[in-house]
């Protein structure tokens, strides 16, 4: 008897595969070893529209809402409103694959996440499948784990739980997204033809980028003096202060200032004390997706949390890494001995490869920081013919995993106080240095610290004044959310933003190397922990989307109109302005009733909430809305004279982000007056030799996935054969060519 495995995409079902020993390649699946081993994309099945249900619904009328169906019902993906004869096909062979009377059962071996979980359910649910299903729950695709996992196969039937959080998240989100998109749009957009999205993930985050810019400019400046001078030792040698007194080094009258400067040009001043104090600090936590997102897109240009994500599906997927969608920021406990085996593997020909050295530390291995998949980490498969993209992203993963097993980094802070012998000096003269000891850590990515020696200086030293001036400073306002920093808030719905505020109260904001975006890329002071209530939000749920869609969100605020990128900058639009103003829905703007219900979705899948309540209070919350809307006065939320293109957009540019559409001689990106250079043309001669020519559907797919598979290409010698293409940049050139993989 045999068995049929269902993975999410073909290359990993290559890699199953590969592990198995399904050497046969046929038509849409691998056979051998006891297995068919076949596969989807993605979804192959998505909810019916409006107009599926019933035919008077084709046209948006406000009096057909708001539509709730009695049953969500399924059908076989769509492109151009015609079915996909690729995902027809392929559910055919998948059909024909369980029915076969060898066949004993079937394992479904999407990714272990609540999407995945339903990307194989709604498949074997659609063919009505009455075979065991088991469920193959991996964190890798190496050879290693597949042939283990396989020996701990669990009944799909107790991932049921998984099974309803996803479908509850796909059935909300169409109803809140059908309804009240389509009335909004009816209400609000009189004169213009761009859709008005609504959505249960997108207002919030609309919402967090308007909060800031309007912190932004309603931001007045406070304008404060400080008091420098430079004391000169018995050596000669110069050492720089600030003046402090009891409230600090900032103060709002000049007058202070001044009277300390007049009184200090009469009398010498000594050294009261000297304090020298080794502080160790620990490297940066390993990478969750939020995290590798944020530190990707702050490091090179141009990049964006959802290029990052689809890299790293990629790299997932050649079993390079582990699974990239994950919340957890350590590894399972029970990880010790594999983390041990990719260690030997990663750190080979590293130059500081002898400091490295493996241990076990709560750091590192913590099941109180871990929630369904471990942070992710390099695999002990060494990579090959890495794109550019793909080294960027892989070295710092890597980077990371390695840096949890150098030396701690050790520094020294050197604080000296100066008093003036001046009765009417109350206030003491600071200065501080910084001398690095050991790197450790910071070898790893050649992380240069900046140090400050102190000239040769002891407690009782005498020293005269040799320069004073007095410098006027204003408050600086708060910065633009960035991708990192936005990323940030939705996983922790604020908790981390809150966290962060408070640390920043105290940093000197006129300070231009200050760059608290990237702190927390920066380690951590051995005193310093990270915030329980932070990691509280992220592994309880409690947050703005999941790791897998906070990209996404992103890239549909831009593709709506509703927010603009300015550098690394994230800034809002007046049509996302006058939204979040002026929807009467204010509910879906905030972070706490989203955070809520992202926390049931969550609970869901962990069998403590019942989906049926939370549908129902979903169904509720439509109806209630629906009616605030149509009950509401006209606002014109994006002005008449806004006109889009008619033409179909395939999807956003990998590169920019704008919409890509069909042009007379190819598919390309709509910013090309910008100098965007994305195209597909349509006489391509690398596709021309393979025998095939680009259509909409290919692009459609190429801009959604990454990649593209195909099956009746041509070699030079007349062979068919399948195999995968890729579309990527040229780093040098800035201009895209295809790369293909078997």
């Amino acid at each position: 008897m045999a068995k049929v495995v269902i993975a999410e995409k073909p290359s990993v079902a290559k890699n199953i595969a590969d592990a198995v020993g399904a050497n046969s390649r046929q038509d849409g699946y691998f056979q051998g070893g006891g297995f068919f081993v076949t596969w989807a994309f993605g979804h192959l099945l998505e909810l019916y529209d409006m107009r599926d249900y019933d035919e008077k619904y084709k046209s948006w009328r406000m009096e057909n809402y708001p539509f709730i169906p009695d049953t969500f019902t399924y059908k076989i993906k769509t492109v151009d409103k015609q079915v996909d004869k690729g995902a027809e096909k392929q559910i055919a062979i998948i059909k024909d694959l369980i029915q076969r009377e060898e066949v004993s059962g079937v394992i479904s071996a999407c990714d272990y996440d609540r999407e995945g979980q339903i990307i194989g359910d709604i498949i074997l649910d659609y063919l009505e499948v009455d075979k065991p299903v088991e469920r193959l729950l991996l964190n890798e695709w190496t050879p290693d784990e597949v042939n283990k996992g396989l020996q701990e196969l669990v009944s799909n039937q107790e991932m049921s739980p998984l099974k309803d959080a996803g479908i509850s998240r796909q059935w909300a989100d169409w109803m809140i997204g059908i309804n009240l998109t389509s009335v909004a749009t009816l209400k609000y957009q009189r004169g213009s033809k761009k859709v008005l999205n609504i959505g249960r993930v997108l207002m919030p985050t609309l919402k967090i980028i308007y909060d800031k810019d309007k912190e932004i400019e309603n931001f007045e400046p406070d304008t404060f003096y400080r008091l420098k001078v430079d004391f000169e030792t018995a050596t000669g040698a110069v050492i720089s202060t600030q003046y402090n007194d009891e409230n600090g080094d900032k103060f709002k009258e000049k007058e202070i200032c001044q009277q300390v400067k007049e009184a200090l040009k009469e009398k010498e001043a000594y050294v009261t004390s000297k304090e020298m104090e080794l502080k160790r600090e620990y490297p940066p936590v390993l990478f969750n997706l939020s995290g590798l997102q944020g530190y990707i897109t702050s490091k090179n240009k141009g990049w964006t949390s959802d290029k990052v994500l689809k890299v790293a599906q990629g790299l997932y997927e050649k079993k390079l890494i582990t699974y990239p969608r994950t919340s957890s920021l350590a590894l399972e406990e029970s990880l010790t001995a594999k983390a041990e085996k990719v260690l030997k593997s990663v750190q080979a020909g590293l130059p500081y490869e002898d400091e490295i050295k493996f241990e076990v530390t709560k750091r590192v291995f913590d099941n109180s920081k871990v929630e369904s998949h471990s942070a992710i980490m390099p695999t002990y498969v060494r990579p090959k013919g890495l794109s550019p993209d793909e080294k960027i992203v892989y070295k710092a993963i890597r980077n990371r995993f390695v840096m949890q097993f150098m030396p701690v980094s050790e520094h020294e802070d050197v604080t000296v106080i100066i008093k003036s012998k001046h009765p009417d000096i109350q206030g003491f003269f600071k200065a501080k240095g910084k001398i690095q000891k050991v790197m450790g850590w910071k070898k790893v990515e050649a992380i240069k610290t900046k140090e400050v020696i102190l000239p040769p200086i002891e407690e009782g030293d005498s020293v005269t004044v040799n320069k004073i001036r007095i410098e006027t400073k204003s408050t600086k306002p708060p910065r633009h959310h960035t991708e990192k920093s936005l990323l940030k808030v939705m996983e922790t719905c604020g908790k981390y933003l809150k966290k962060k505020q408070e640390e920043n109260d105290d940093d000197d904001s006129d300070d231009p190397d200050n760059d608290n975006d990237d702190s927390d890329d920066q380690g951590v002071m051995e005193s310093e922990e990270q915030s329980e209530e932070e990691i509280s939000a992220i592994l309880t749920g409690f947050s703005i989307g999941t790791p897998a869609t906070r990209a996404e969100t992103i890239s549909k605020l831009k593709y709506a109109g509703y927010v603009e990128t300015k550098g690394k900058n994230l800034m809002i639009t007046e049509v996302g302005k006058r939204l979040v103003e002026c929807f009467p829905v204010q509910s879906l703007f905030d972070l706490e009733y989203t955070g809520r219900l992202e926390k049931k979705l969550f609970e869901i899948g962990k069998n403590q909430y019942e989906k049926q309540a939370f549908l129902e209070e979903m169904t509720a919350f439509t109806d209630w809305a629906v009616k605030a809307i149509k009950q509401d006065d006209f606002h014109q939320i994006r002005e008449s004279e806004v006109v889009v293109t008619d033409k179909e957009i395939l999807g956003k540019c990998p590169n920019c982000g704008s919409p890509v559409v069909e042009g007379s001689k190819g598919y390309g990106c709509s910013n090309w007056k910008s100098g965007c250079q994305f195209v597909v043309w349509k006489d391509d001669k690398y596709l021309a030799a393979l025998g095939v020519k680009p259509s909409a559907h290919t692009v459609k797919a190429l801009l959604e996935n990454g990649s593209v598979y195909g099956s009746r290409f041509k070699s030079k010698k007349g062979n068919v054969f399948a195999a995968t293409l890729y579309y990527e940049k040229d780093q040098e050139t800035g201009r895209f060519r295809w790369r293909m993989s078997f």
